[in-house]
């Protein structure tokens, strides 16, 4: 029977090809069921994207869930024995979207390589997830890190466990700014104030990166870190790997689970991350499990709007790299923009009167847009923006997924505990907060371990302990003088504000170059302000 593909969706073309290709290295399909267990998901949190789950009760009383993750249910499943599993699965998961703010169904391509796991494995699953991508896009990369490495550079200072775990979010985003501060509180060191620095700025591919990696190794640990990754890429590279591996260490996983190599992978026009990945020993040995494992997921639903020109058939020149800059209304927004027009980023057309919301200027490549404040975040997190300015509250607030390059000094202020003058709080009470800034609120509070009452409102916060609605508010402040005037005072700093670039994630893959050489000036610019 003849088949031809060209009946086929662009997402089941692909299903078809990354089948077709696990089995061509000898992975078996692997077949599951979509309920489990709820107690699974509830001593594994920390492995799942997220703590929403949907669960229901069977005939018999069990509390069982829809499966949230593929990896959970195989590794459960899995004996320990000698010879190596390598298997592969096209399943569905049912997930929580935080950006959608509702549970949707998810398709996985997947594989798992359980078993004896040495250099030619992990080059193996590199070599698969590589061509995976190829298989979805025309153009992508390949992300890769390395818990160990990041494990021992951190196990060289005495670390608590708050400064460990905001130094690895602070590289996540590549925040350079919020990593050095943490140190200078810390009383840390230069040298490793320095190297951790650098270590979140580190990109690109192996070749230009891997010899800078090197004077960055503190241990024995990382030192076999950076030879293990040195032998993935020369094995996978015997493989007939694609040029478009990356070292990029601002790829953080749970470490409790994860162990040495993780991954993800990009295609440019899809705004996410499309393959994750990585090497879970840690995960096994939950489970009571020696032997080791590696492998990854294909995020097929996300293919849904990859468009024509960005998909591996489509042929023709890639679209030209317009830098896509969302500004933020008003007058910090322009405060900004004057910022890019020094350093040759101008459009004239931004400056003309009119209701005009987007603005070009091809010779330079960029593309400006007006947006409300709080949706710079969001424009940026879903690709609609390469790059961005929001305040650090906004970024705080909404936690978006994306990473914080610069801050700009612009908008300097506070985020602040205010309350009526001469208040004092109860400690046998319960403390009512009012604000419009619900997360850093508690947040702040329970780190200070102190029990409130949550109000949540959109206006005129000042008003609320003049009434007795709340006892204390948190609230932007700039000069105080609002809060003067109506009998309140700053009990509390929580945390200085001040306007942030921030980039996509996927946008800084592909666009690198632009967004890093506008990074530069901006930087440039800084240092020379008086």
């Amino acid at each position: 029977m003849n088949f031809s593909e060209d009946v086929l969706q662009h997402e089941e073309r692909a299903i078809f090809r990354l089948r077709t290709m696990y089995s061509g290295f000898g992975y078996i399909h692997y077949r599951m069921n979509r309920f489990e267990e709820y107690d699974l998901y509830v001593r594994n949190k920390n492995f799942l994207a997220s703590d929403d789950i949907i669960t229901f009760n069977d005939a018999s009383g069990r509390l069982l869930a829809l499966r949230p993750d593929v990896t959970l249910s195989i590794v459960k499943n899995t004996k320990d024995e000698e010879t190596p599993r390598k298997l592969y699965y096209n399943e569905n998961v049912y997930r929580f979207s935080g950006t959608a703010h509702e549970f949707k169904e998810r398709m996985q391509v997947g594989l798992e390589h359980i078993g004896a796991i040495d250099l030619s494995a992990m080059a193996e699953v590199i070599v698969l997830a590589d061509r995976s991508l190829a298989t979805i896009g025309a153009r992508h990369s390949l992300g890769i890190s390395h818990l160990g490495f990041l494990c021992g550079v951190l196990d060289s200072q005495p670390l608590t466990e708050r400064q460990r775990s905001g130094i690895l979010a602070c590289i996540s985003e590549k925040n350079v700014p919020e990593l050095r501060r943490i140190c200078a509180e810390g009383g840390l060191c230069a040298e490793f104030e320095d190297g951790l620095a650098r270590l979140a700025s580190l990109y690109g591919t192996f070749p230009e990166v891997l010899d800078t990696l090197k004077p960055l190794s503190v241990s024995d640990k990382t030192d076999a870190a950076v030879e293990e990754l040195a032998g993935i890429y020369a094995r996978a590279a015997e493989l007939g790997v694609s040029g478009r591996l990356y070292l990029d260490f601002s790829i953080v996983n749970d470490m409790s689970y994860y162990s040495g190599l993780i991954f993800q992978g990009y295609v440019d026009g899809i705004p996410a991350a499309v393959l994750s990945g990585g090497r879970y020993d840690h995960l096994m040995r939950r489970f009571g499990k020696k032997s080791g494992a590696i492998g990854f997921a294909v995020y097929i639903d996300l293919l849904e709007r990859l468009e024509e020109e960005h998909r591996p058939d489509a042929g023709g020149n890639a679209p030209r790299q317009m830098l896509n800059i969302a500004l933020p209304k008003g007058r910090l927004g322009e405060d900004v923009y004057e910022v890019f027009e020094k350093i040759g980023y101008g459009c004239p057309a931004i400056r003309e009167p009119g209701r005009k919301l987007v603005f070009e200027n091809p010779e330079v490549g960029v593309r400006y847009f007006w947006v409300k404040p709080s949706d710079v975040a969001i424009y940026v997190e879903r690709g609609a923006a390469d790059i961005g300015v929001a305040g650090k509250d906004i970024l705080l607030e909404y936690a978006p997924d994306v990473y914080e390059l610069a801050d700009l000094g612009i908008g300097r202020c506070r985020m602040a505990v205010a309350a009526q003058k001469g208040f004092t709080a109860d400690p046998e009470r319960t403390l009512r907060v009012a604000t419009k800034f619900t997360k850093i609120a508690r947040d702040y509070y329970t780190r200070e371990g102190r029990e409130i009452d949550i109000i949540k409102l959109n206006g005129s916060i000042e008003l609320a302990p003049i009434l007795g609605l709340s006892d204390v508010i948190v609230d932007i402040v700039e000069s105080g003088k609002t809060l003067q005037e109506n009998n309140l005072e700053a009990t509390e700093t929580i945390v200085e504000i001040s306007a942030r670039l921030i980039s996509n994630k996927v946008s800084f893959n592909f666009k690198n170059r632009e967004i890093e050489a506008l990074r530069a000036k901006i930087a440039q610019a800084l240092e020379a302000k008086p």
